[in-house]
């Protein structure tokens, strides 16, 4: 079947085409492009019109209250890079619009086989001409810098002159919204640095004003007919407007390829000769570059399809959610994976927890190269999370920021984001699954242990002893509704499963004799790792006797509940309608903070102690965040409680597809994408890998008569398949593999092997 998203015949609302702007957007992990109208929204329309580079940014001030050391005064933030979107046709000097004149057919498309978008429109002018237009997008996975839109007119009731206008603008503004804190300021941070016209191409090059970083964008068209074409360039504006204008006979059809090149001084050393290197190698090769996207394409889908059989639209929110994970991961260890991929400009491109917690799995378990590259990123900026950890007065080991890009912290209010010390927990987590999944010791030398023992190392300067238990006070969990407090149980439990990883990784150096040289270089003393293993001993993980639950924290079980039930509907999220301290001083959860633990960590707690616990947070959990609904489905099928799983699989699975959240028009919700993929993969199928392996608890939920997924283990490639009869699971190539399927090992001794349970 076809993995295509498509809408017809729509109401051409503000609403919608903000919404649109997002959901068809393209994007390659390098570089993203909203699915913005070509000729321009309709007048009072709010528009993000943006293109965005992975990791290229500017540093823009942040307001504080008071001026008190260490807190975040600029930040990073993501930048529209350039307009090359802009096409404009008039029809014997009618101009085509959506707002005026008559849409009389119109679509959008998603076509994630092809890897391309369409907007198809069929319009009838006010003076009565009738065209055809076609807008297919793209964003190319093998030429990274490069996008194109592909348009065609066709006069369908008249022949006569056709005007095309296409600019490239090199000087654009940050969306901004005065409302809402998750997106940024506004403004424009980018100043000419020269413009290159060559003939019938456009060079034209920015650079920021604080962070120094350079980039440069190229614009070159193909016509499939002869027309007259002109260039002008506007040093004011530092924009390129070229112009075609030909006769059209009815039924004929133009053809214009718009090619667009960007090239920044983060991976280029020359931008501008980048990109005139770039275009040379594209232009005139557009049906090539097609048939590159579809065989790229082919090769992702065939190694990380996720499959439901028995509700199509669960099918295609799923296929949709994945390709979203595609489009949004950075491939060259020099960026990673913003909140809102590189779709819109909400939290400004920043990086979070989200990455390695809900999108690393994915790439960990159906792409392992990209997932090392997602996990350089982290390495390449160490040395900033050990520059922060001085700054937050630990004298040893790295904390690595809440948000950042390129390393800094780019979080303005404490308490809910430098506070939330886990996500040192969270990269340990993502390192060590790497590991166990794919045995990639060359990393675990390199990097990965060291970033196992720079974060263990501040656990131990947070932590302190208190009768015979380690406990780590003053932090904030997952949960942004309860904030800066004393043995957060998540916290603890991630810092716990860190320090005994990072000696788990030392031992793993020792047997390959690369120990030594690596202690040496890194002053690990004599004892240190001992002190990890005693604090991961003693850590302590809270527990109510009367209640019978693991409290999310110290206090949280002394403060009164919440009534969610007499909350208005339109009072969600609580955090835009209520100040924090009123929200910090009663039970109320934004998401999953201590069920979140159970999710990850195998054995923690008797599975009646996580059910009371489950039950208890269920009523006291608001969803407002997106990273929620996919995590208790996730709980719930390790409870067994199927039905309840199912519910909040749906609820995760069309979050964006369906704006549930109000707030898709900002960009895609990617870690919720992620989310969906773990509540199918660790969910309902209930993989683990151990350090003895795979092994499988799988499901079959009842709507459903049927799932797959293939993943890879130890370069090995298997396919998981359950039905009405039953699972089984395949080797499709790499050597033997032994794995455990409801609760019974077996060995997959060669490719084509199939164990059946």
């Amino acid at each position: 079947m076809a993995r295509v998203y498509r809408i017809e015949n729509f109401p051409i609302t503000p609403a919608a085409i903000q919404v649109q702007e997002t959901l068809f957007h393209n994007a390659n992990g390098y570089l993203g492009v909203r699915g913005t109208l070509e000729e321009g929204v309709p007048a009072g329309t709010d528009t993000m019109r943006g293109t965005y580079i992975n990791g290229f940014y500017d540093i823009v001030p942040m307001k504080q209250a008071e001026k008190l050391y260490g807190l975040v005064e600029d930040k990073e933030s993501m930048l529209n890079a350039a307009d090359a979107q802009t096409i404009r046709f008039t029809l014997e000097g009618e101009r085509f619009s959506m707002a005026e004149g008559r849409v009389l057919e119109i679509e959008r498309a998603l076509d994630m086989d092809a890897g391309t978008t369409l907007r198809r429109v069929v319009w009838r002018s006010s003076g009565g001409r009738e065209a055809e237009f076609r807008f297919v997008r793209m964003a190319s996975f093998d030429w990274p810098s490069l996008f194109t839109i592909d348009c065609a007119v066709t006069p369908l009731n008249f022949s006569g002159k056709i005007e095309i206008e296409s600019t490239h603008c090199a000087l654009v503004r940050n969306y901004s919204s005065p409302d809402d804190p998750r997106l940024g300021e506004g403004g424009c941070y980018l100043h000419p640095d020269g413009q290159v016209i060559d003939g019938d191409m456009s060079f034209l090059a920015a650079r920021t004003g604080t962070s120094g970083l350079a980039l440069c964008s190229g614009v070159a068209h193909d016509l499939s007919l002869p027309a007259d074409a002109r260039i002008a360039y506007d040093e004011a504006r530092h924009e390129a407007a070229f112009r075609f204008s030909l006769r059209l006979e009815q039924g004929q059809t133009l053809r214009l390829t718009k090619y667009a090149v960007f090239c920044d001084s983060i991976r280029e050393s020359d931008p501008l000769e980048a990109s005139r290197r770039e275009m040379a190698r594209s232009r005139g090769r557009i049906d090539e570059v097609y048939r590159a996207q579809r065989e790229y394409l082919a090769r992702f889908w065939e190694s990380a399809e996720v499959s439901i059989s028995g509700n199509d639209g669960d099918d295609r929110s799923m296929q949709f959610n994945l390709y979203q994970l595609l489009q949004a991961a950075g491939r060259d260890g020099k960026c990673s994976i913003a909140a809102k991929g590189l779709s819109g400009e909400g939290y400004e491109g920043h990086y979070f927890w989200d990455t390695e917690m809900y999108m690393m799995p994915f790439f960990t378990l159906a792409m392992p190269n990209l997932a090392r590259k997602l996990l350089g990123y982290r390495y390449a900026i160490l040395d900033k999370a050990r520059e922060n950890a001085r700054i937050l007065g630990h004298k040893k080991g790295a904390l690595y920021p809440w948000r950042t890009i390129a390393g800094r912290e780019c979080g303005g209010y404490f308490p809910s984001g430098t506070a939330q010390y886990h996500i040192d927990g969270d990269i340990a987590y993502a390192v060590a699954a790497y590991y166990l999944a794919t045995g990639d010791l060359d990393y675990l030398k390199a990097q990965g242990a060291e970033i196992l023992l720079e974060t263990a190392r501040l656990w131990i300067d947070v932590g302190c002893w208190y009768k015979g238990n380690f406990r780590i006070n003053d932090v904030t969990g997952p949960d942004e509704y309860t904030c800066i407090v004393n043995n957060n149980y998540y916290t603890n439990a991630c810092a716990h499963y860190n320090l005994r990883w990072a000696v788990k990784a030392a031992e793993i150096l020792k047997t390959e004799g690369a120990f030594d040289a690596w202690a040496a270089r890194l002053n690990v003393a004599a004892g240190e790792l001992e002190g990890f293993t005693k604090a991961a001993d003693a850590m302590f993980l809270p527990y109510d006797e009367g209640v019978g639950i693991n409290p999310q924290d110290d206090s949280f079980l002394q403060k009164p509940v919440w009534d969610l039930a007499a909350t208005p509907a339109e009072n969600h999220p609580l955090l835009m309608h209520y100040h924090p301290l009123h929200l910090y001083r009663y039970q109320v959860c934004k998401q999953a903070d201590t069920v979140l633990a159970y999710c990850l960590f195998d054995g923690i707690e008797s599975p009646e102690v996580m059910r009371r616990s489950f039950e208890y947070y269920e009523k006291i959990t608001t969803h407002d965040s997106s990273l929620s609904n996919c995590i208790f489905s996730i709980a719930a099928c390790r409870l067994g409680l199927k039905d309840k799983a199912l519910s909040y699989f749906g609820d995760s699975l069309g979050l964006d597809l369906l704006n549930t959240h109000h707030n898709t028009k900002d960009g895609v919700h990617t870690a919720n994408m992620g989310g969906c993929y773990m509540a199918v993969v660790q969910g309902f199928a209930g993989l683990r890998i151990g350090e003895d392996g795979p092994s499988l608890d799988p499901f079959l939920p009842e709507k459903w008569t049927g799932y797959r997924f293939r993943f890879q283990y130890r370069g090995s490639r298997l396919q998981f398949a359950m039905d009405k009869a039953g699972a089984s699971v395949t080797l499709l190539e790499g050597s033997a593999v032994r794995l455990r399927l409801k609760g019974a090992w077996a060995v997959l001794d060669r490719p084509g092997a199939v164990v059946k349970g």
